[in-house]
């Protein structure tokens, strides 16, 4: 365990990353990673010693967050796991390393590198695709622990103390907004949502929200997920296997599913009947094909997040204080990790504080047969502050650690050392 613990910092940490700013939808999704690739993709980096990883897949991006040097065969792992080459990878993929990538995980989870400048979406995502590593892992890895903790709580300081979520602008809404923008008498308009994970469930919220007793109707694949989002929201939903017939009499079609292949094609819109799909999904869920009716609008996320520009022209303004919690919280990381690697000589240095406390308090004791509680108190105070002193300089002294930890052992324990066997000859 302890062998696993002393590779992890922030010196190895690695992202590979594919987003939007360098692949469109369609090349994206062929990088999409799903749950049941993650248990051999975990097992066979713990087989090969190779450290830990865990893979973040959203519609927008698909990234390896990794505590290991050779990121080259988590690369070449990941490619063989979602089968496509190592070559188009590489073609796509930016390798962000160290400091550098720490950063990236913490502008990621703050919103700052989404499409939609402040989704906060995102989050929410980081956090259950590492829980679901987590079930995989053989050892623990506090690094990893500690920077999602981390990222949780940057998000909800960004959220709260700037306005760079201000103005809905999320992948849903603008899906939302879309609607909102093109359509008329929308209240009148059959809509059916299929797929209620995380984006189809935000999709209802705002549905509700922003349209007037909207006509909506939700599936999900599994039907006890979609019965407590229509309770929730009072809305009807059908049998997922029902879909098909319910397209039928469909104005509005949004698709948030999760399936590899597409499940929305061309012989579902057989009629002429004019409808509007909408594909939130990566890979995407709605056959490109379907464009070719002229009765069909298909619009995907890349066109969505063209329609809500004033909205991310006021949240740029907001960037520089969210950089700063960024900057201030990260500076408070890497001095916990230098205090973790230096932890055996603080320790060290503590308990050779702590004692000299006893003896001292024990000859009191012998002498006067008195103690006082207050001076138990004040004395633990100060072999506190005196070790945080210590901490404080071999941190910044990093490479002086071992002499001054060394130098200080020589102080005192050997010297008190030396002092008792004088006494007691």
């Amino acid at each position: 365990m302890n062998a696993h613990v002393k590779t992890y910092n922030t010196q190895n940490f690695t992202v590979l990353s594919i987003s939007y700013e360098k692949a469109n939808a369609e090349i994206r999704s062929k990088f999409a990673f799903f749950d049941e690739h993650i248990k051999s993709f975990v097992n066979e980096i713990h087989d090969k010693k190779l450290g830990d990883a865990f893979v973040v897949s959203t519609c927008n991006r698909t990234e390896i967050y990794t505590t290991t040097n050779n990121y080259m065969s988590i690369a070449e792992m990941y490619c063989k796991t979602v089968d496509v080459s190592l070559m188009d990878f590489m073609q796509f993929v930016n390798v962000i390393k160290n400091e550098e990538a720490l950063n990236h995980l913490f502008r990621v989870s703050a919103g700052l590198e989404s499409q939609i400048l402040g989704d906060f979406e995102i989050i929410g995502q980081i956090k259950n695709a590492y829980h679901r590593f987590k079930k995989y892992r053989k050892f623990s890895n506090p690094y990893l622990e500690r920077a999602i903790n981390l990222a949780i709580q940057i998000s909800k300081r960004i959220k709260n103390e700037t306005g760079i979520s201000n103005g809905a602008a999320s992948v849903s809404y603008a899906a939302v907004h879309y609607i909102l923008k093109t359509q008329t008498q929308i209240s009148d308009k059959n809509i059916l949502l299929l797929g209620v994970g995380e984006i189809g469930q935000n999709t209802v919220e705002n549905l509700v929200k922003h349209v007037y007793k909207p006509k909506v109707k939700i599936a999900n694949r599994s039907f006890e997920k979609a019965e407590k989002i229509a309770e929730k929201y009072h809305i009807p939903q059908i049998a997922f296997d029902n879909f098909e017939d319910e397209l039928k009499s469909t104005d509005i079609l949004i698709v948030a599913t999760g399936a590899q292949t597409p499940i929305i094609l061309p012989k579902h819109f057989p009629n002429g009947k004019e409808t509007l799909v909408i594909d939130l999904s990566i890979p995407n869920n709605v056959d490109k094909n379907v464009a070719e009716n002229k009765a069909v609008k298909l619009v995907d996320i890349d066109e969505l997040s063209s329609h809500i520009e004033e909205t991310m022209e006021q949240r740029k303004k907001e960037i520089p204080k969210a950089e700063a919690i960024i900057k201030e919280m990260t500076k408070e990381f890497l001095v916990w990790e230098k205090k973790r690697k230096f932890a055996p000589n603080i320790h060290q240095f503590k308990s050779a504080l702590k004692k000299i406390e006893d003896h001292e308090m024990h000859n009191f004791h012998r002498k006067h047969k008195y103690i006082d509680v207050d001076d138990m108190k004040l004395s633990e105070k100060m072999i506190q502050k005196i070790t945080n002193r210590f901490a404080k300089y071999i941190i910044e002294n990093p490479l002086r650690a071992e002499e001054i930890t060394k130098l200080m052992n020589e102080i005192l324990v050997e010297q008190p050392k030396e002092e008792f066997n004088k006494k007691h000859q």
